[in-house]
């Protein structure tokens, strides 16, 4: 089970729930759950992650149950993501929970992300790094090559997490993949149905490569790769810094196009070692590589879930860190957007009794107020689906100044309106008129 981790001043946890129901919330008399997540060693497992991990479907299953016991209709808020997986909502937890909201009177929010900036607004500005997670391309014939430039942060840090870039493309194409550290020799190429497992580099640190055919999932081919530290009580060898290019190679191309996102990593100084800053760092695309689209986080792309943008609504614009769509399938998230910048809210486990609140910024704080207004909804209609909720809050949302009322890759289809959402949901089972 996971520690108590988050009792802490400030918590991330206090704040989005107080946002979405708390004494000054947006649904201020709904009852309030909260659910940690605590992953097993069965999750330690590289080529698994928090989008596929049974621990959050364990929890929307715990808190409708809920529901169902209290005879309570159900506005679930999960601010939280991860970029692995395919993106289209393929992932087992996704269909999980999309087969759940088939059941009327119970919706999901889910923050869109925080991987929307290409590159810095000002000096020292390096949001960027968090941003730089999509790329796409095609490869246009057999033989033909393309490649990806993937960046590990170097300047007297090391980096010692693993670093993990997922590749996606149709199962009617075959690529082979190769690798080039920054010390400039060249691994590969890795066929379909091939593997390389930790293979040691000249620094002693590990590279891992697996191409893989027709995923259960989805159908789609798939490669991951992993460049990983060396940890161990010999010593500490961080993830080689500087550009690591990854090389597509057409074996057999119909299509040949691809997405391929680099796994979220919050940064996290952990101590020195060997003279040096030791991080847990995001690795990231170079801007030549990368793609400003498709970074809406893996969970917030399911096909029955509410994906929430972060609205600046001082400037009257999308946050710049705000993640954009579309899905890998060319679907339509994220769906709204709502306050998300700038957000004063509770202040959790504050020591000194006058700190009460506190402001945070993120579609975190954004997918919590959509949530509040999505119960607010349910409690004037709890006949409502999943489905029903999310057409009524994409058809009155409102467009952003200049903008108009077409799906944007930023905003959705703009930002949430409030009233004209609870009294569309009051009007769709009302008695029709007869003419």
């Amino acid at each position: 089970m996971e520690r108590q981790s988050h009792a802490v001043d400030g918590s991330h946890g206090t704040h989005v729930a107080s946002i979405a129901a708390g004494n000054l919330g947006v649904c201020r008399n709904a009852a309030l759950a909260g659910v940690l997540i605590g992953l097993g060693p069965e999750d330690g497992d590289r080529r698994k992650s928090f989008y596929d991990s049974t621990r959050l479907a364990h929890a929307v299953d715990y808190l409708l149950d809920l529901g169902r016991v209290m005879g309570l209709p159900v506005a679930i808020n999960v601010s939280l993501g991860t970029n692995g997986h395919a993106h289209d909502g393929s992932a087992p937890v996704s269909r999980w929970i999309d087969s759940a909201m088939a059941t009327p009177g119970r919706a999901v929010c889910v923050a869109a992300g925080n991987a929307g900036q290409e590159r810095p607004e000002a000096a020292n500005d390096f949001g960027f790094i968090m941003g730089r997670i999509h790329t796409s391309g095609r490869i246009p014939a057999r033989d033909l090559v393309t490649d990806i430039e993937w960046m590990v942060a170097g300047n007297g840090m090391m980096d010692i997490s693993e670093n993990e870039m997922e590749i996606w493309y149709g199962p009617q194409d075959r690529f082979a993949v190769s690798i080039l550290p920054p010390d400039g020799r060249w691994i590969g190429p890795v066929g379909p149905r091939q593997f390389v497992e930790n293979r040691q580099l000249r620094d002693g640190s590990f590279l891992s490569v697996y191409n893989e055919l027709y995923h259960p999932a989805n159908g789609a081919n798939h490669i991951s790769i992993f460049l990983s530290p060396l940890l161990n009580s010999q010593g500490i060898v961080g993830v080689k810094a500087g550009k690591w290019t990854v090389r597509l190679h057409g074996q057999e191309v119909r299509d040949g196009k691809f997405d391929a996102w680099i796994e979220r990593d919050d940064p996290v100084r952990v101590g020195v070692a060997d003279y040096s800053e030791a991080w847990r760092f995001p690795s990231y695309l170079s801007e030549r590589s990368n793609v400003d689209d498709s970074s809406v986080g893996s969970l917030a792309c399911g096909q029955r879930i509410i994906s929430v943008a972060n609205l600046d609504e001082a400037r009257g614009r999308i946050h710049i860190s705000s993640s954009q769509g579309p899905t890998r399938d060319r679907r339509s998230k994220p769906d709204v957007a709502a306050l998300g910048t700038g957000v004063v809210a509770a202040r959790g486990f504050s020591a000194d009794p006058e700190k009460r609140w506190l402001a945070m910024t993120g579609t975190s704080m954004a997918s919590p107020f959509v949530t509040g207004v999505v119960g607010l909804m349910l409690a004037k209609e709890r006949q409502l689906t999943a489905a029903q909720v999310e057409g009524i809050i994409r058809r009155t949302a409102r467009p952003l100044p200049g903008a108009d009322f077409r799906w944007a890759n930023d905003a959705g289809f703009g930002q949430i309106d409030p009233e004209a959402c609870i009294r569309e949901a009051g009007l769709l089972f009302a008695r029709e008129d007869r003419t």
